[in-house]
């Protein structure tokens, strides 16, 4: 965690500045990953004999369900104002709403992997991912009976609310690492080049990164 006094030295940026910037490159990814999947690979589809559709699925919801929504979810106390029982309980659905498009996301890419005879969890992206998975939502469900309901004593709290921050902001940055190298794993099994799709993969990265650095702003200022 950071203490006061570290704090104070990164006043001169504006929190609300910085999230304005990470909510730009939210509908700037949003828009690079939906004209990627729907006009270069072909759309969306759970069920289709063009089985790179049901791929494309896991796509979409790990970046914009998944890592998108968890980067809201931990701006929700700089961008919503409002109380800290109503912060409390918009960074708990958001989270629930990522953790839910992660699951399917994760589904979609083993239904993929069953129909297209492809095996299971044999890459470093693979293994990141669905421990990033797991952890997320074991975190959501000691978070949720710690702080909502039905809720531990304000002292347990007081406790456990430092390691709550720590523990996700450490998982949204591996949430991170599985988007970009879930990208870097793309690119090199479509054999994209200098090619505009190859470009806007490396650009939705890049901005991945970036919205990646914005919401640890968010968490420091």
């Amino acid at each position: 965690m950071v203490n006061k006094s570290s704090r104070s030295s990164y006043q001169v940026i504006s929190p609300m500045a910085v999230t304005i910037f990470a909510h730009l490159l939210f509908i700037a990814i949003t828009t690079l990953v939906l004209v990627w999947l729907l006009h270069f690979r072909e759309g969306l589809a759970f069920s289709s004999t063009n089985k790179p559709k049901i791929f494309n699925i896991h796509q979409l919801l790990m970046v914009i369900g998944f890592l998108l929504i968890a980067g809201e979810a931990i701006m929700t106390y700089t961008t919503t104002p409002t109380s800290i029982k109503n912060h409390k309980l918009f960074h708990m659905i958001l989270h629930l709403i990522a953790l839910v498009a992660g699951v399917i996301g994760v589904y979609a890419v083993f239904k993929f992997h069953d129909e297209s005879g492809i095996s299971h969890m044999y890459t470093f992206h693979s293994w990141i991912g669905l421990s990033t998975i797991i952890l997320f939502g074991l975190q959501w469900l000691l978070s949720f009976l710690t702080f909502l309901f039905p809720g531990a004593r304000t002292s347990t709290r007081s406790k456990v609310a430092p390691w709550h921050a720590l523990i996700g902001i450490i998982i949204f940055f591996m949430a991170l690492l599985v988007a970009l190298t879930g990208l870097v794993q793309k690119f090199i099994f479509l054999g994209l080049t200098r090619n505009q799709e190859g470009l806007i993969v490396n650009f939705i990265g890049l901005l991945i990164l970036l919205f990646g650095i914005s919401v640890g702003v968010t968490v420091l200022v």
